[in-house]
């Protein structure tokens, strides 16, 4: 990519000349893309006539793309592994690991970390995330106050969620987390929880599902997390969304049991999934991880079916998850490295390249509700610019360079980009 003219940091227009654009659909076609003074996205059309004093941006040889979305995270937990190891590999071990760091981790060490996380994710092209926040005896508010301070201060170059993850743990009854719901979904972008762990489903998503109705939020849940076919909690999930009226409303995240049911019964259950407009996030690094670590032979993915929901029309989204943690002890924030893993480790094909796109992107957008979302007049110019030849060859080999605009406002490049930063940004990544 060449720059024909240094972006400044001040307010005014930049035009994108020549790039192949992502348009809604996923169609790519050849346009300039212009940003005005407010950052938004002005005018897509071939030919643009630059207005004066603007700076000037060559993408004939990339690809203009909208910017990734993370549509689930944990940023409270983000950078901890060093300080809570997880010797034994597994989900209960990792929770126990986090459980026992909580309870002495300060709120300015929450923040350092996920600022640091979200600068990293930011750098590879995202510029939306949704994070679940531990809210429990352990963690008490440390993390969802520390994260919802995080969430203004970057309001002005990510979209940042939060959801009230009200965490269950053996031993502690559900008092607590009934006596403090309502304070966590004030800070909160969405309620959630992870029924497979509470000693009592039924009171628990009550609790969950009631607080999200009376402040008019969705619920995000973790969603039978294991590969134990006798412990379903689908259709209590389902009755409830009937009753609170989230028909499309909900997020189910991980559902690695699905994989380890019978044809039929997955069947059913997706039937139900469809009906009711529930979304659905795959976490392979977490999956691939945590999963399977007792089975004697043949060890399992422990992904959920990713193949058959997605070509049976499920909206289902990939994202991080943990990130250099008891949960994933690796994690770089790029989520063209997650769509990778959600290809290989989900039994897709070859063909299906653009498919796992779709899944950082337009998906995971509509999950989180994402006003404005897309390379469309009038929308908030989030989006990135990448050295690639095509959708399938970005996902597949990631792109050779890349600048980021968040709001019209360039705030990282690659090192191998020429576009210089603009004054005041993010250092080159």
């Amino acid at each position: 990519m060449n720059q024909t003219e240094r972006i400044s940091s001040e307010k005014r227009h930049v035009l994108i000349q020549g790039g192949r654009v992502a348009a809604p659909g996923g169609r790519l076609i050849r346009a300039d893309v212009l940003i005005d003074a407010a950052g938004l996205i002005a005018e897509v059309a071939p030919g643009i006539v630059p207005p004066a004093q603007a700076a000037l941006v060559d993408a004939s040889d990339s690809l203009v793309v909208p910017g990734f979305v993370d549509c689930h995270q944990h940023l409270d937990k983000t950078g901890v592994l060093r300080f809570a190891p997880n010797p034994s590999g597994t989900l209960q071990g990792a929770r126990e690991a986090f459980a026992t760091y909580a309870r002495q981790a300060p709120p300015e060490d929450i923040f350092r970390r996920a600022s640091k996380t979200i600068g990293r994710c930011m750098a590879h092209g995202t510029t939306a995330i949704r994070s679940h926040v531990n809210v429990d005896k352990d963690a008490g508010f440390n993390g969802i106050e520390a994260l919802a301070q995080l969430r203004a201060d970057w309001a002005d170059r990510m979209a940042l969620q939060l959801v009230a993850f009200m965490t269950p743990h053996p031993g502690q009854d559900l008092d607590w987390l009934a006596a403090n719901i309502d304070r966590a979904a004030a800070s909160a972008d969405a309620v959630g929880g992870t029924p497979a762990v509470a000693e009592d489903p039924d009171r628990y998503l009550d609790l969950i599902f009631q607080a999200a109705a009376d402040r008019g939020l969705p619920v995000d849940l973790h969603m039978d997390e294991h590969l134990d076919p006798t412990r379903l909690h689908f259709d209590k999930v389902f009755e409830r969304v009937r009753r609170f009226g989230m028909q499309g409303r909900t997020v189910l995240g991980h559902t690695s049991v699905l994989s380890a049911l019978p044809s039929a019964q997955f069947q059913r259950i997706m039937a139900k999934i469809l009906e009711l407009e529930i979304g659905l996030v795959t976490l392979p690094a977490a999956n691939l991880y945590l999963q399977g670590r007792d089975a004697e032979q043949l060890p399992p993915r422990g992904l959920t079916r990713v193949a058959q929901l997605l070509r049976a029309g499920v909206p289902l989204a990939t994202a991080s998850d943990n990130i250099e943690d008891p949960f994933v002890p690796t994690g770089s924030g790029d989520m063209l490295e997650m769509a990778r893993w959600t290809l290989l480790a989900g039994h897709l094909k070859g063909d299906e390249l653009a498919t796992t796109y779709d899944m950082i992107t337009a998906i995971p957008a509509r999950l989180m509700g994402l006003d404005g979302y897309g390379i469309e007049k009038g929308n908030p110019a989030n989006l990135n610019v990448m050295h690639a030849d095509d959708i399938d060859t970005l996902v597949a080999g990631g792109p050779v360079a890349s600048s980021v605009f968040a709001k019209g406002r360039l705030v990282c490049r690659s090192a191998q980009s020429e576009i210089p930063l603009a004054a005041g940004s993010l250092q080159p990544c």
